[in-house]
């Protein structure tokens, strides 16, 4: 009869609801549950033992997450990913369910605080659905093909046990042993059966071979070959456990016991009673051993996602914290915005917490993001106002910038682009959705204007070059120029030197250097000339104006006019203070050499004031 001892224990069984963690977690505690109490029963599904590596999924991204599914729904068994495919779902649920929202709350800005006719399709989603739904077609194709192997197992079984039956009444001892391990190793490969069937097929099959072994009472020999031929199997299984023991990977030394386990019950017989107990001791102390090591390892699992958890709820409450803190500006909340986006990873990034408090720190992870966003929002909310008013500015300069871009006036409108440029940098910031495509337009307004600058700069470059090299040219010319003592022949050619340097054309301010060695050539011939003082410095101040008519240069004429205004009044108090002088003389006669002098002078700061007004008679006919 076969001893307690020999069960092996039941098939794997899983629950469709169950994390990796847990299933790990079971399958352990349902080996060493097994083998203690020797259950009678075994699951309809069979094990699917690989190692599928298990990921962070918290850490993934949406789009990796996606891409994870896929590759476990194409690469491996359907079976043997239905933990995985569940913490894949669990993240990516948790993932969306925050993006949306997000978006959402952007909805529900733009619109006022209303989010009534919020829609979102995503593509990601989609996708995510799809294999998804994919993947439970499978899965159910997998039991409906398995329920059908189930039933024929069942046949195939209770065939083997009508031959069991069979041979046992029939055989004689000499190829009883043969025949009988013929049908138990065809018993071994039967596969799973239904579970309502399990205990009734099993334990005919138990009450059969203990007649088998009964008949092989009555022959001593062949019964204590067959008990050796077991001792030395079950002596193998129990190396093969030893070297368990220094297996690193716990997880994988539990699966390797558990097919032991399964080995040794089902397909080994019972050994003499003088071996039995002392050979099941040695494989239940190992069996303790790995199972001592298993709850060491479920400890240190157990507190590192304690620690994960702790670490968790103090991101939590730092998120908390930072929500209460007021802010009153842009780049302050862009700073928050920051500080929330690393607590957010490192959030993520924390590892596994224990399964019971998953859901629950999830939810206060999610409701802290959402008061932070509803503040952040509020404050964009009042904002949203000035934003719109400054986007109105700014298309305001867009439309000026568009208005200019084509004109060729630079000289007047190359100030007024600058200005606009500098109005722009005033003002705040727009709306995100225009900000982008009113920069565009502006810019390239902008650049069009200043592009067409630069190209009109680069001809007038080439342009001025030749006319100052020419001017250079008439400077030597003239230097050579020498007077012919005839006043109005000479007035008259220094006229044309002057109306030829005009036809040569206007410089920009960097070369008018040339201007003034032109200007001081003729002050020297002007001197030459036998004309009067006041014709002599009315000549060379035409001479001067004729440059700045020629330059239309309007700040040089500005300062002229307000250099002229100046010395009329430095002349005029002059006037008014000699005449304030003489009034002061008494007693004196006309002919008193002090009066003759005041008056010479009073005469000679009179004829220079009259000079200096017909100059600034002169400069106010010119016109630009």
């Amino acid at each position: 009869m076969l001893d307690q001892n020999d069960n092996l224990p039941q098939a794997d069984g899983q629950s469709p609801n169950e994390s990796i963690h847990e299933k790990i977690d079971s399958n352990v505690n349902e080996v060493f549950s097994q083998i203690e109490n020797s259950p009678e029963e075994e699951n309809e599904e069979e094990i699917v033992q690989n190692d599928i590596p298990v990921k962070n999924y918290e850490t993934m991204s949406l789009e990796d997450l996606v891409s994870e599914l896929d590759h476990l729904i194409t690469e491996y068994p359907v079976n043997s990913i239905k933990n995985h495919v569940e913490e894949i779902r669990k993240s990516f649920t948790n993932q969306f369910t925050q993006f949306l929202d997000e978006k959402r709350e952007e909805y529900s800005n733009e619109n006022t605080g209303d989010s009534e006719g919020f829609e979102y399709h995503s593509p990601i989603k989609n996708k995510f659905d799809a294999l998804v739904n994919k993947y439970r077609e499978r899965k159910n194709a997998h039991y409906n093909k398995l329920q059908n192997q189930l039933k024929e197992n069942l046949r195939t079984r209770e065939n083997l046990l009508n031959e069991l039956k069979e041979v046992i009444d029939t055989e004689t001892s000499q190829t009883l042993i043969k025949k009988v391990n013929d049908i138990r190793e065809r018993w071994k490969t039967a596969g799973a059966i239904p579970k309502d069937k399990y205990n009734h097929v099993w334990n005919n099959f138990h009450f059969h071979i203990e007649r088998f072994y009964e008949h092989l009472n009555m022959d001593r020999e062949m019964r204590d070959l067959e008990y050796k031929n077991n001792l030395e199997q079950k002596l193998k299984i129990i190396e093969k456990a030893k070297e368990l023991l220094s297996e690193k990977d716990i997880l994988k030394s539990l699966r390797e016991l558990q097919t032991l386990h399964k080995i040794w019950k089902e397909e080994i017989g019972p050994v003499s009673k003088e071996k039995r107990e002392e050979v099941w001791s040695e494989f239940s102390e190992i069996t303790k051993v790995l199972h001592d090591k298993r709850e060491q390892y479920f400890v240190e699992i157990k507190n590192k996602e304690l620690v994960n958890l702790s670490k968790r709820k103090a991101i939590v409450a730092n998120i908390i914290s930072i929500t209460t803190e007021p802010i009153t500006k842009h780049g302050d909340w862009q700073t928050q915005i920051q500080r929330i986006e690393v607590l957010r990873d490192a959030f993520i990034n924390a590892g596994r917490v224990p399964n019971e408090h998953n859901d629950a720190i999830w939810a206060d992870f999610k409701d802290a993001i959402r008061k932070f966003n509803a503040n952040k929002n509020s404050f964009y909310k009042d904002i949203k106002k000035e934003q719109q008013e400054n986007l109105n500015k700014k298309i305001a300069l867009v439309n000026k910038a568009k208005e200019y871009m084509n004109s060729v006036d630079f000289q007047n409108t190359t100030p007024l682009m600058k200005k606009i440029q500098e109005d722009w940098k005033k003002i705040g910031h727009v709306p995100r959705k225009y900000s982008d495509a009113i920069w565009a337009d502006f810019r390239n307004a902008c650049n069009h204007y200043f592009d067409n600058l630069t190209k009109h700069n680069s001809e007038l470059n080439a342009a001025e070059n030749d006319i100052f090299e020419k001017k250079k040219q008439y400077l030597e010319q003239i230097k050579t120029f020498k007077l012919v003592g005839d006043h109005k022949e000479d007035l008259a050619e220094i006229k044309k030197h002057i109306e030829n340097w005009k036809q040569l054309g206007k410089l920009s301010l960097n070369k008018r250097h040339v201007e003034i060695k032109f200007n001081k050539i003729l002050d020297g011939l002007f001197d030459q000339l036998s004309l009067s003082k006041k014709d002599t410095e009315l000549e060379k101040f035409n001479a001067k104006i004729d440059q700045i008519t020629l330059n239309k240069d309007s700040r040089a004429l500005t300062n002229e006019l307000i250099f002229v205004q100046r010395k009329i009044e430095e002349l005029q108090n002059e006037i008014f203070q000699l005449e304030n002088n003489i009034q002061f003389i008494t007693n004196a006669k006309n002919d008193n050499p002090l009066i003759k002098e005041i008056n010479k002078n009073i005469d000679k700061h009179k004829d220079e004031l009259e000079i200096w007004k017909e100059k600034q008679a002169n400069l106010r006919k010119i016109e630009f």
